[in-house]
């Protein structure tokens, strides 16, 4: 069963919106940023998970024993349960992954953290990971998180996404400026 992605994130963001208060008011943030570590985990690694949520086969009960047996077995915080547990009596199970991205997005904002997309061409050092993290907190004032992936089509440099604002000093588009550049003179 697909779901447009804009009924599958305005899904998540109730569920998000209830499930971050609760874990705020009970001071379990920390515990619900594992729990989505170990969803996230999970989905990533279960492609038979990810079809067992986004089936339209199994019933609700079953889907509701299901994610309380997995729950339990992951030792998710009593908030954590009580949302699957109702994603899955309601069949909104669907819309898991975009939970636990919206939650992700809600803790950071409370920690006053903002999370950057890297993509280099080699792998960062961890040196070279903590410098650019420190540069980015000076220019945006928040504690930034690196999410890092590596793509060798850069031929060097770095591509920096952060909000809305991306930075691009790769090779590979200097390249490519450079060669629209010569088909306008030529």
């Amino acid at each position: 069963m697909s779901e447009p992605a804009s009924i599958s994130i305005g899904i998540a963001a109730r569920y998000a919106t209830a499930v971050f208060d609760l874990a705020k008011e009970g001071g379990a943030l920390a515990a619900l940023e594992g729990d989505i570590d170990q969803l996230e985990t999970a989905l990533a690694d279960s492609a038979e998970l990810r079809a067992v949520l986004s089936s339209p086969v199994y019933s609700r009960e079953d889907l509701a024993k299901a994610v309380s047996a997995l729950a339990e077995k992951m030792a998710l915080s009593p908030a954590m349960r009580g949302a699957l547990g109702m994603m899955a009596r309601n069949r909104r199970l669907f819309a898991l992954s975009h939970l636990c991205a919206t939650l992700r997005r809600k803790i950071a904002d409370e920690k006053g953290e903002v999370t950057a997309d890297v993509t280099s061409a080699t792998v960062l050092s961890k040196a070279q990971a903590d410098a650019l993290a420190s540069t980015l907190k000076d220019r945006i004032g928040k504690t930034v998180k690196l999410n890092v992936a590596v793509d060798e089509k850069l031929i060097g440099g770095l591509i920096v996404k952060v909000g809305s604002k991306m930075i691009d000093t790769s090779i590979r588009s200097k390249l490519a400026a450079l060669q629209n550049t010569m088909k306008e003179v030529g």
